[in-house]
C-alpha cells in the first residue's frame, strides 16, 4: 500500500539517499566497461575484437570537399522549361554551373551554361536545341571584337 513515508520520500534532501559514500547505487553508468577503459583495463577487448576504435580512418579527397559545382539534369531542365514560356534559358543566371545528360528533353531550347556533359550536348542537338557554353560565348565575343 502506498504511503507517504516510503524510503525515497524519507531520504529526500540527504546527499546519498542512504546508500553510503560517493557513487554507490548508481545505475549502469557506474560500471567500468561503459565507454571507459579502452586504453586501460579493456585493452584486450580492443585487440581481440579488432575494432578500429582509435585514430582516424578513411580518406577524403580535398578536391571533393571544395567542389562548388551546382548541376542540373535534362529532366529537371525539361520540367523547368514547361513552367517558363521562353525558349531561351540562361542557367548561369539561375545559379547552375553544369548541365548533365540524365533524362530526355522534349522542346528545342537555347541554353546558356558554364559547362555541360557530352551526353547533354548530344541530346540537346538531337532535340533541335542549341547549347551555348562559356567557352563558345568567349570565342564569339573575340571574333566580333
Amino acid at each position: 500500500m502506498p504511503h507517504k513515508l516510503r524510503k525515497h520520500r524519507r531520504m529526500r534532501g540527504s546527499r546519498t539517499q542512504g546508500y553510503g559514500r560517493i557513487g554507490q547505487h548508481r545505475d549502469a553508468g557506474s560500471k567500468g566497461h561503459r565507454k571507459v577503459g579502452k586504453h586501460k583495463h579493456l585493452w584486450s577487448q580492443v585487440c581481440n575484437e579488432k575494432i578500429p576504435y582509435f585514430g582516424k580512418h578513411g580518406f577524403h579527397s580535398p578536391q571533393a570537399l571544395h567542389s562548388k559545382e551546382k548541376t542540373l539534369n535534362l529532366k529537371q531542365l525539361d520540367a523547368l522549361s514547361q513552367t517558363i514560356d521562353t525558349t531561351n534559358i540562361n542557367l548561369t543566371d539561375l545559379g547552375y554551373t553544369k548541365l548533365l545528360g540524365t533524362g530526355k528533353i522534349t522542346k528545342a531550347l537555347t541554353i546558356t551554361v558554364a559547362s555541360c556533359s557530352k551526353s547533354a550536348a548530344e541530346k540537346m542537338k538531337a532535340a533541335g536545341g542549341k547549347l551555348i557554353t562559356e567557352t563558345e560565348e568567349a570565342e564569339a565575343t573575340e571574333t566580333t571584337a
